[in-house]
């Protein structure tokens, strides 16, 4: 383990896992309880056009992913509340037309994306101290809001009828949720890619709600997972050879999967 750390880029790629475990672990949780899972994933593929924007217009893909994973998730929360449209629906469109665009934004782009491949399956060996630096105000952005209006959001993720009721403004805290959500993918794309990321936001908050049904229990038990998954999956991948990102989730999926049966085995409840 000494040995890695020897080098820088090993250093900046578990420091990225760190950071992505913090707002896995908070975000993730509420992405599982309120079943934003498929929503997720939309913003996910749907911020794939920003990433190819940033290479035809020649600024980093990941200050344009952030603008149109925030386009997209605006979309989705309005399209709920104002155009009445159903969200899988909504979701599909953004899902398809995203990739669509970014695929045309690269093949327009007059550079050869030479490390368009991370960004689809994630490589966290390459993440740079600029990217560090914009992960680390993006995780204190989300952390920060989340502290702000956890108890709102808390009413929101179990019963969002209650929550209109109590007068709370319950389009715009959704729209809310789904922009930390977008700005938590944009961190995790670095890390496992487009693909991949709905796997690192759902894996670790599902293996915490093994262990406790309280909220604050569930964020911190996720983050602690979160940051097993990603430093063993790192130190796998560097010995083994394997791609960084999908060895991350291998190892999450794995994991996830013995807790569960050994559970069953020992009727853990």
């Amino acid at each position: 383990m000494i040995e890695i750390l020897q080098y820088e880029f090993m250093q900046n790629a578990f420091a990225a896992g760190i950071l992505a475990s913090v707002i896995c672990g908070v975000i993730g949780v509420y992405v599982v309880l309120k079943r934003l899972v498929f929503i997720s994933g939309g913003i996910a593929h749907f911020s794939f056009c920003g990433i190819g924007f940033g290479y035809y217009s020649g600024i980093n893909p990941t200050l344009s992913t952030i603008v149109f994973s925030l386009l997209a998730a605006s979309a989705i929360g309005g399209a709920k509340h104002k155009a009445k449209l159903q969200e899988d629906t909504t979701i599909g469109i953004l899902w398809a037309t995203g990739m669509a665009l970014g695929i045309i934004f690269i093949g327009l782009s007059s550079e050869y994306a030479i490390d368009l491949f991370s960004y689809l399956f994630g490589n966290i060996l390459a993440v740079s101290h600029q990217d560090l630096i914009i992960m680390a105000i993006l995780s204190g952005i989300i952390i920060i809001i989340v502290a702000l209006f956890y108890k709102e959001f808390l009413a929101l993720s179990f019963d969002e009828e209650y929550s209109t009721v109590m007068g709370l403004p319950v389009q715009a805290l959704y729209i809310l949720l789904l922009c930390l959500i977008a700005l938590t993918i944009v961190v995790l794309i670095k890390i496992v890619g487009v693909i991949l990321v709905i796997a690192l936001l759902t894996i670790p908050a599902t293996t915490s709600r093994l262990f406790s049904h309280s909220v604050k229990k569930m964020m911190i038990i996720s983050i602690l997972f979160g940051a097993i998954y990603t430093s063993l999956g790192l130190t796998i991948s560097y010995y083994l050879g394997f791609a960084s990102g999908a060895t991350i989730v291998l190892v999450s999926g794995s994991i996830f999967f013995i807790i569960l049966v050994l559970r069953n085995i020992f009727h853990i409840k």
